[in-house]
């Protein structure tokens, strides 16, 4: 397959690249590290035909801006985001999500803010970064950037594949996907046993703020103190940490670890955020109130059963459709385009 290629003309806030993530480390301290929205970041793909787990570009905030420089290139949006496409002509015109669009060597693509605060762009073949340690994800803290081990530049080139295939219709999804709100969810522990009975309670009760604090690698929250049953409870001797732990500092306000988070830390861990609810924290942005709900291992199995089901579901839905002015010949030709006519000469 013949390589396509996209240039960063402005990398934008928070923009990655990242993929299903960087497993089978973090005995050797590295982060898990891919998307924090995997359903999200897979319905771009999938727009696209691309295989399961292909790199796309998480979009975290604005002002990424991109251009094609080896063409052509089919490229799908997935989440609540604007986009410009420039065409090497002069033609404007808005890029939609939820649909694939070809773009042609010299077009630009201007993305606007992730309105929920993650969004995805897929390219064809997926984005093809040389992957370290058996993953094209970005890590800024572990030096594993995807491109070049370092934070994405003006100018960095984005490899994937052209779009040679001749057939013009493209694909879209009828509605967005979308997770389910409400609670979020978390099974306890495994040291809830350091707090106080009803700061448990109150951490399941009460609303917690979600600050400006927080970054790929975890947010913190902000509410009414939870106390630990003593001082000494608030640290422990460090151990394992994963993305939705709920970790508690001395100061009682918890920080939620994301998909970048340590491999252990010593602050104890009143809850985990169950696996079909990590995605959800991708879009809590901050200001907004977000709540949570105990369930057993038993309810959190089911959920994620559920949301795989929800999503091949939404897959299911896809449709072909041909872009403005292109004329699908084969209806053309197959329509009876001249009967009841009459004859001229007559």
């Amino acid at each position: 397959m013949s390589t396509g290629l996209l240039t960063i003309v402005q990398p934008g806030i928070g923009t990655t690249v990242q993929d299903l993530g960087r497993h089978g480390h973090r005995h050797e301290g590295v982060a898990v590290s891919g998307w924090l929205d995997a359903p999200l970041a897979e319905a771009a793909n999938a727009l696209l035909g691309n295989p399961g787990g292909a790199a796309a570009l998480e979009l975290r905030g604005l002002g990424t801006e991109l251009k094609v420089a080896t063409g052509p290139v089919r490229v799908a949006l997935a989440g609540r985001i604007s986009a410009k496409w420039l065409r090497a002509f002069g033609d404007v015109s808005d890029l939609l999500p939820w649909q694939s669009q070809t773009l042609q060597t010299g077009d630009r693509l201007v993305l606007g803010a992730a309105e929920t605060g993650c969004a995805y762009l897929a390219a064809s073949g997926g984005l093809q970064p040389p992957a370290q340690l058996g993953s094209r994800s970005s890590n800024w803290r572990a030096g594993l950037q995807g491109v070049l081990s370092r934070p994405l530049r003006p100018g960095d080139l984005l490899p994937c594949s052209a779009w040679a295939t001749p057939d013009p219709k493209q694909w879209r999804a009828p509605t967005p996907w979308a997770l389910p709100g409400g609670p979020v969810r978390v099974m306890l522990g495994p040291q809830a046993d350091h707090f106080q009975p009803d700061a448990v309670a109150a951490f399941l009760r009460d609303g917690w703020e979600v600050t400006a604090e927080q970054d790929r690698m975890g947010m913190r929250l902000r509410g009414a103190p939870l106390a630990h049953t003593s001082p000494q409870a608030a640290d422990i001797v460090s151990d394992a940490v994963t993305a939705g732990a709920i970790q508690v500092p001395a100061n009682g306000q918890p920080i939620v670890l994301l998909a970048d988070s340590q491999t252990v830390g010593g602050y104890p861990k009143i809850a985990t955020v169950i696996r079909a609810d990590l995605p959800r924290l991708a879009h809590l942005r901050p200001g907004t109130k977000v709540h949570f709900q105990a369930v057993t291992a038993t309810q959190a199995r089911q959920a994620l059963q559920e949301q795989r089901d929800a999503w091949a579901s939404w897959l299911s839905t896809r449709e072909a459709f041909l872009p403005p002015g292109f004329i699908d010949e084969a209806a053309l030709y197959g329509s009876n385009l001249i009967s009841g006519q009459l004859r001229a000469d007559l």
